[in-house]
C-alpha cells in the first residue's frame, strides 16, 4: 500500500486530496492543526481504515520534527504540502508587515521544513514525490494587475525555493512538482472559482502518477500546461 501525507488535510485542495487518495486504497497521513473541529475529515477517517487524521501546525517547526520521528520506518511515497494562507487584503501603504511575515512563514519556510525532514521518508520510496500547491499568482511573467502582495510574494518564493529543492532532491531519486491547482472554489478561492475541488485534485492526481524525472522542478497547471515564472 502506498502512503501519501497531505497538509492543510481539513477542508478544500487537503479534504479532496484525502477524499480521492483514500478511495484509491492509498495509506493517508491526513494532517491539520485542529483534527477536533476538522468534522468532514473526521467523517472521512471513518468511512476509510487506512486515512489517519495527525495533528500539525507546520508553523510549529518542533512538532514537524516530532512527526518525523515518530513515523522514521514509515515510506512517504507522496508528500502534499497544502496548507497556505492568502495573508489578507493589504494596499500599498497600508500593508501588515506582521501578516506578510506570517504568511511568508507558512507559505514558504513550512513547506521547505516539510521537505528536509521528510527527505528520508520520501527517499525510502522507490518513486518519492514532494509536491508544491502553489498558483499562478506566484508568477512574475503573468502579473498583469499588481496588488496581493503578500499573496503573490509568498508563492513567488515558494516556486523559487522548490525549484532548488529539485536539484537537492534529485541525488536521492525524489522528484518536486509545482502546481497551480486553478481557480478552485474553496474558502480561498471562493464561489466564484471557475473549478470545483474535484476537477483540480483529479487534474493533478493524473499529473503526479505520470511523473517522470526529467519533469522535476516543473511549474504546471492541474491539466498539465506549463506555468510562466
Amino acid at each position: 500500500m502506498k502512503t501519501v501525507l497531505i497538509t492543510g488535510a481539513n477542508r478544500g485542495l487537503g479534504l479532496e486530496f484525502c477524499r480521492q487518495y483514500a478511495q484509491a486504497g492509498w495509506q493517508v497521513l491526513a494532517c491539520c492543526r485542529q483534527p477536533e473541529k476538522a468534522k468532514a475529515l473526521s467523517q472521512l477517517a471513518n468511512h476509510y481504515p487506512a486515512l489517519r487524521i495527525v495533528p500539525l501546525d507546520i508553523q510549529n517547526h518542533q512538532q514537524c520534527d516530532a512527526l518525523a520521528a515518530e513515523l522514521q520506518q514509515v515510506t512517504i511515497d507522496v508528500l502534499i504540502s497544502n496548507a497556505g494562507v492568502y495573508g489578507g487584503h493589504h494596499a500599498f501603504g497600508h500593508l501588515d508587515y506582521n501578516a506578510w511575515r506570517d504568511t511568508l512563514e507558512t507559505n514558504v519556510l513550512s513547506a521547505m521544513k516539510l521537505a528536509e525532514v521528510f527527505a528520508p521518508h520520501l527517499a525510502a520510496s522507490q518513486s518519492g514525490l514532494f509536491i508544491a500547491i502553489s498558483s499562478l499568482m506566484g508568477s512574475m511573467a503573468d502579473n498583469g494587475s499588481g496588488g496581493s502582495y503578500l499573496y503573490r510574494s509568498s508563492k513567488a518564493a515558494l516556486n523559487a525555493v522548490m525549484k532548488s529543492l529539485s536539484f537537492d532532491f534529485a541525488s536521492q531519486g525524489t522528484g518536486v512538482l509545482i502546481f497551480h491547482p486553478g481557480w478552485v472554489q474553496t474558502d480561498m478561492g471562493g464561489p466564484n472559482g471557475l473549478i470545483d475541488v474535484d476537477e483540480s485534485v483529479t487534474g493533478m492526481r493524473q499529473h503526479i502518477e505520470q511523473f517522470e524525472m526529467s519533469q522535476s522542478g516543473s511549474f504546471i497547471k492541474y491539466d498539465g500546461t506549463a506555468m510562466p515564472w
